[in-house]
């Protein structure tokens, strides 16, 4: 059986947001949300699914008409921040250029 995921400190955390500008911690999850036409989201979202479950990590996705936002927390750490949510964030940042999403950073 695999080790249980290891919560990130509180400083861990602000280190690890430093490198993903742009996603920005809402209580015990980091969140992002892209601006891209619905159907252009719906196959980013696809994108995005494939590499999930191939790290075997997922977001929470909520896709509208013009935007879709991704939230993401380990649950096997109890709903904490662990590092597998910032390696997750790169590779949705990475996905969503590919598919040409505008970040719609507050």
């Amino acid at each position: 059986m695999a080790d249980a995921p290891v919560p990130l400190t509180e400083d861990e955390i602000e280190a690890a947001l430093r490198e993903v500008p742009g996603w920005r911690r809402e209580s015990d999850e980091i969140t992002r949300t892209f601006g891209i036409r619905y159907h252009g989201g719906v196959a980013m979202i696809v994108h995005v699914a494939d590499v999930e479950r191939l790290i075997s990590h997922h977001a929470d996705i909520d896709l509208r008409w013009g935007k879709v936002r991704f939230a993401i927390t380990t649950h096997d750490a109890g709903h904490r921040l662990t590092a597998a949510d910032f390696d997750l964030a790169r590779r949705i940042d990475a996905i969503a250029k590919a598919h040409m999403a505008e970040p719609l950073d507050d």
